[in-house]
């Protein structure tokens, strides 16, 4: 698997598989604002999965990412994060963030599986139409060792 740019063209497939993943998915406005900017790589295999990353300076953040229904748990997700550090890599980039809900199980299990170690957590940050809140759980993943 690759990461490749985004492309506008890319905007309704994004949307919809974003809409099957998330309680409160982006539109297809939000997805055209990502896919304008420099600063954001969208990468995916025949679109089975995409992974939004934004980076500034020696530091990126994982935006979202998510797979198609019809190909989970065939391991595209980890395909795309391993692409993704390894592009990265390639880069000033350090250091990769990213967030996920604290009850986000199979999430946080690929991301302890990718190496990526808990920093903190944020309170309430993500709105659930049923029920409370939940916390979000920041997590972190070393390109290269610091000095």
């Amino acid at each position: 698997m690759t990461l490749r740019r985004g492309q506008m063209g890319d905007v309704s497939a994004l949307t919809r598989i974003h809409r099957a993943a998330f309680e409160h998915p982006w539109s297809e406005s939000d997805f055209a604002a990502y896919l304008a900017s420099d600063l954001v790589w969208v990468s995916g295999e025949q679109i089975a999965g995409f992974l939004l990353i934004r980076a500034v300076g020696d530091e990126a953040e994982i935006l979202t990412l998510a797979v198609d229904s019809a190909h989970r748990r065939a391991g595209h997700a980890a395909a795309l994060l391993d692409a993704a550090k390894q592009d990265l890599a390639k880069t000033d980039v350090s250091r990769l963030f990213l967030e996920v809900a604290a009850d986000n199980f199979p999430a946080l299990a690929l991301y302890e599986r990718q190496g990526f170690l808990p920093i903190g957590v944020r309170k309430g940050y993500y709105r659930r139409d049923v029920g409370p809140n939940m916390d979000a759980q920041l997590l972190s993943y070393a390109l290269r060792a610091e000095h």
